[in-house]
């Protein structure tokens, strides 16, 4: 057995070792969407004291004035505690999508559409404000041009579904084939037909543009179906949004389709299962989620498992244990985040379904399966494309040769904690930027910890700086129990000021 054979075995030994005894931190990110049920000021400190990361607002609902007011909520309750927490917001898009109307009796009600009952669905603009159970509004003029007698269609992520049975000019006329409780704005489904809406529509674009206004941080592009579409979202947000991330919505089989060419340009992605699920065979969801984060990985994007991962939550205290395995498994697919919608925007039970899903993740990343993302990263024979990567792996791998506590790493554009991250390191990187949005943004990422060094004025010695930026980012991790006096400690930085020269790695004894 030869020398390097020998160095992974011994590698893998420690990292197993490493596993078990490590402090229990989670390093998957948790997503909440922020609606009626969790957007007052009070309730968003409680969800970011249970472990939310991202906030996300989902345009396909509400006025711009609804959304920036719970943005500044967001942002009251993240300043609100002693050490400011570095809450990132995200605008997820309607994007082109089909949606049902308003309900008659107000958005929040809702109606029980019976199995066998007839219901038209019209596209005239008068019913947009009243639906009922025999007739609702639909916002797609042409839906009449792309179905045929006998064409399903599904509603609120396939849980309703009708047949249509006559077309009209301004409707169809449906049978309910699955009935169920149907709320307001629900998103509409139609498998198998060529929907001629644009890649980013008019409604799109001025919510793009408030975002920018706003200064989110995310853009979650719903129904992506190839790399133009990305291109289309960075012109519209101009020089003015061009720091503000754009994550792939993959929701329908042409994105599956062209999922490389979308995780080249966009960067990150989103798994929407919901419509995901309707627009491909049911039965291959679980294995294009797999599909698809594993091409994140390997591509080094951050990928996001979403919809429907604690569902019963909305309404119970406690989740079902298929649910649970389903978030253990994302977690152990490789996902840098997962998200909770209805959950936390609608439930009855928001704070619980964060613990929730915050006590699943971390009892995962403890497990034993879990050790398996580094040692496919000590056994891979892919070559590092520049000397950043080299940094990457070297600050992983001596993590675990040195049972080091965390990785601290020096970044401003977070360039370099984004690659850290790639590599699944077993331990905590803890990020330290004076950029207040880059610090933000890192959240998306596996396993990292953003500090953000709110010194704006810098040093005039840049090494002293530096030396400043690793000690305030030692007390933060002894603060939050990440490090302790005597542990080994990996120090990631720059040999020089400025962007793309992180090539310095220190092994430090924390004082």
């Amino acid at each position: 057995m030869g020398t390097v054979e020998l160095m992974k075995m011994h590698l893998n030994h420690l990292s197993f070792e490493m596993m078990k005894s490590m402090p229990s931190i989670r390093k998957t990110g948790i997503i909440c969407t922020i609606g009626p049920a969790s957007r007052d000021v009070e309730k968003l400190k409680e969800l970011m004291e249970s472990g939310m990361n991202i906030a996300r607002m989902n345009f396909s609902h509400g006025t711009h004035e609804y959304h920036a007011e719970t943005m500044e909520n967001v942002r009251k309750a993240a300043k609100s505690f002693d050490h400011p927490k570095m809450i990132a917001i995200a605008l997820d898009t309607k994007g082109p999508e089909i949606r049902t109307g308003l309900l008659a009796e107000g958005p929040s009600a809702e109606v029980e559409l019976s199995r066998g009952a007839s219901i038209r669905l019209s596209t005239d603009c008068q019913f947009e404000s009243s639906g009922t159970a025999i007739c609702l509004y639909v916002d797609y003029n042409h839906i009449t041009k792309v179905v045929s007698v006998g064409s399903k269609i599904y509603i609120d992520d396939g849980l309703i579904s009708l047949i249509v049975e006559q077309i009209f000019e301004d409707g169809l006329q449906c049978r309910v084939e699955n009935g169920g409780m149907l709320g307001s704005r629900k998103g509409v489904n139609l498998p198998g037909a060529k929907v001629d809406l644009p890649a980013v529509s008019d409604k799109d674009i001025a919510d793009l543009k408030f975002g920018v206004e706003q200064g989110v941080d995310f853009i979650f592009a719903s129904f992506i179906r190839n790399a133009e579409g990305i291109r289309t979202i960075r012109k519209v947000l101009g020089e003015n949004g061009q720091h503000i991330k754009i994550i792939a919505k993959i929701e329908n089989q042409e994105g599956v389709r062209n999922a490389g060419e979308i995780i080249a340009e966009a960067d990150g992605v989103m798994v929407a299962r919901g419509d995901l699920g309707i627009e491909i065979p049911l039965e291959e969801t679980c294995l294009v989620q797999k599909q698809l984060i594993t091409m994140c990985n390997d591509a080094g994007k951050p990928v996001i498992c979403a919809t429907q991962m604690l569902e019963s939550m909305v309404h119970n205290p406690r989740p079902t244990r298929a649910e649970i395995a389903d978030v253990t498994n994302a977690v152990l697919d490789g996902a840098d985040c997962v998200m909770l919608s209805g959950e936390t925007a609608k439930g009855d039970y928001p704070v619980e379904a964060v613990k929730t899903i915050h006590s699943i993740c971390k009892a995962t990343e403890n497990s034993d399966n879990y050790k398996e993302f580094f040692q496919k990263l000590i056994q891979s024979n892919r070559m590092p494309e520049d000397s950043a990567h080299v940094i990457a792996i070297a600050a992983a791998s001596t993590a675990v040769v040195c049972k080091a506590s965390a990785i601290l790493l020096i970044t401003y554009t977070g360039q370099a904690a984004a690659l850290c991250s790639q590599y699944k390191a077993p331990v905590p990187i803890i990020a330290v930027s004076r950029n207040e949005q880059t610090a933000r943004q890192l959240h998306l990422y596996h396993g990292i910890f953003p500090v953000h060094y709110n010194i704006e004025e810098e040093h005039p010695d840049w090494h002293i700086d530096v030396e400043d930026r690793i000690k305030h980012g030692i007390d933060v991790g002894k603060e939050r129990g990440f490090i302790q006096t005597g542990d080994f400690l990996i120090v990631v930085s720059g040999w020089r000021k400025g962007a793309g020269h992180t090539n310095n790695l220190q092994v430090v004894n924390v004082p």
